[in-house]
């Protein structure tokens, strides 16, 4: 019998050359060669995922990806120096830049970092064989994903960062991407984050590009969360409108600890940002919480997987999204309670305002449990602004756009205000308050 395979697209054949070209430049021997190798031939037997793909359903990569572009190549100074003049800000925080997908070194203030805290960057942690960037897919999904698969099979770029036992730093990290060109390119990076025994870490990552450059960025984080270590993550993803993003976040919780991410998404023509939690130990506490606000033809999907795999823990999982014009917004959220995870707290919602007729918002929270003594709960909401409360706020004088703002900043407000630093906390806000002033002018 013989096996029907559907026909390569022309960006599916355009990687699979980006591949070949990789493997033959530059051949690895060890467990990350064996890994990228692994990576490389999933992908020739699955592809881009697509509509069939269950947890693809509602983004179809292979549709929507048309081409693929060059890879990146490491920077020179002028690339260097317009990253530095257009990546965002965070006061008081050690930045390290990536340009177009490659370390930025002459840009990066690895010296501005504390003491307990050492950053690599990964290819070159990779060649001095470092213990920390050996760790390197070490928390990857049992399942196969296909934007997980493509960023080992083009492993390079990247950072391993690590934050030793005990050490409490004062100023955040940021990691931002950006991709200051003109031209099209395709970038790759991954990064190890490790965060010992009761160390505390607030971390920001940040995508940028510029507008109308209809490059592709391919992210993935690995966190290790030590025992009773406390880790913030922010996420902010504003990449040109013509972009296509990818991102994958991929924790494992320890004992006591304490995980509180928030993610803005706010640009991209396809973006997907995917979340693999898993709970190693009692007592542990993640709060995931995100806000999506798109408008045009936009298309973002938020993913997440959420795996108590113990007893005793707690987690919180709030996202928001905005949808103006002919937006498509996507939430699939799953929390699995596994046998012996008694007494697991879990609470997921998705709740999406649609602002015109044309937008449209696709919802599919999910619970596996297998415990009996449990507290879970998901729910999902969809609709338009509130008639009433538009109409008492123009009541009392408000111009109707400015009535809009008012009534959608309370809505996108309960998610970002468990950001915990403050700076952050205002920044976020801006950043919405600016897309939400632009769409109203």
């Amino acid at each position: 019998m013989t096996l029907m395979r559907p026909t390569r697209t022309a960006a599916e054949d355009a990687i699979a050359a980006a591949l070949d070209a990789r493997l033959q430049d530059a051949p690895d021997a060890g467990r990350i060669g064996e890994l990228r190798r692994a990576a490389v031939a999933a992908f020739r037997v699955h592809g881009l995922p697509h509509r069939r793909v269950e947890e693809w359903k509602y983004t179809d990569l292979r549709a929507a990806l048309r081409a693929f572009p060059p890879l990146s190549t490491p920077p020179d100074a002028a690339a260097e120096a317009a990253a530095d003049f257009s990546a965002l800000r965070v006061p008081g925080a050690a930045r390290i830049l990536f340009v177009a997908g490659a370390y930025a070194r002459g840009a990066s203030d690895l010296a501005g970092l504390p003491a307990g805290v050492s950053a690599l960057p990964l290819a070159a942690a990779l060649a001095a064989g470092d213990a920390f960037a050996e760790r390197v897919g070490a928390l990857a999904p049992d399942r196969y994903d296909g934007a997980l698969a493509l960023n080992t099979a083009f492993l390079g770029e990247g950072l391993v960062l690590r934050v030793a036992a005990g050490t409490k730093v004062e100023r955040p990290v940021h990691i931002a991407h950006v991709f200051p060109g003109d031209a099209p390119l395709a970038g790759f990076t991954r990064t190890v984050v490790v965060v010992e025994e009761g160390a505390e870490l607030t971390l920001v990552q940040s995508f940028s590009g510029r507008a109308g450059v209809a490059y592709q960025m391919n992210d993935a984080v690995e966190l290790v969360v030590g025992d009773a270590a406390v880790v913030n993550l922010v996420r902010l993803q504003e990449e040109s409108a013509a972009a296509v993003h990818l991102g994958t976040l991929m924790a494992d919780l320890g004992r006591d600890a304490r995980l509180d991410t928030f993610s803005l998404t706010l640009g991209a023509a396809l973006s997907r940002y995917s979340v693999f939690a898993r709970f190693f130990g009692h007592g542990t506490h993640a709060g995931i919480r995100g806000a999506t606000l798109a408008k045009g033809r936009q298309h973002a999907d938020t993913t997440l997987f959420i795996d108590h795999a113990v007893a005793g823990c707690e987690s919180r999982e709030l996202f928001k999204t905005v949808l103006a014009d002919e937006a498509h917004g996507v939430f699939q959220g799953k929390i699995v309670v596994r046998p012996d995870a008694q007494k697991t707290d879990g609470r997921m919602m998705s709740q999406s305002l649609l602002l015109s007729d044309g937008a449209e918002m696709d919802n599919k929270p999910e619970l596996e449990i297998f415990a009996d003594d449990v507290q879970c709960g998901h729910g999902a909401t969809a609709g338009a602004l509130d008639d009433k409360m538009l109409f008492y706020l123009r009541s009392r004088g408000l111009p109707e756009k400015e009535a809009e703002l008012l009534l959608i900043q309370a809505f996108v407000g309960e998610a970002v205000e468990h950001v915990a630093d403050a700076d952050l906390r205002e920044l976020l806000i801006a950043r919405m308050v600016a897309w939400l002033e632009q769409r109203a002018a």
